[in-house]
């Protein structure tokens, strides 16, 4: 049997699509940050598009990486205290800013 692409009737690549998403897993960021983030990169979506690809595609991404990133689909931000979400969501950004430099 062969096994179709997940992404195959998208007019959006995969690889953007696996970025987004991997954004939203990897960083403590909102939907719209990420919506900005890959505005700056030359990339216009919705932050709706990214919350539809993060609950069509985010389980199965999470599922070809390492377990430790299944943890990031709880619901653990709504657990952290402001302060602490915020200096995540700094250090983020200034290590995302740092790889798009590069």
């Amino acid at each position: 049997m062969i096994k179709r692409s997940p992404v195959k009737y998208f007019k959006t690549s995969p690889e953007i699509i696996r970025l987004a998403v991997m954004m939203y897993v990897r960083f403590p960021l909102s939907l719209r940050n990420v919506e900005d983030l890959l505005h700056e990169r030359g990339i216009d979506i919705s932050h709706e598009t990214v919350r539809f690809w993060w609950h069509r595609f985010g389980p199965m991404f999470a599922s070809e990486i390492h377990a430790s990133v299944l943890n990031h689909f709880n619901s653990e931000r709504s657990l952290s205290s402001r302060h602490h979400f915020k200096a995540n969501r700094a250090a983020a950004l200034t290590e995302w800013r740092g790889l798009c430099a590069a």
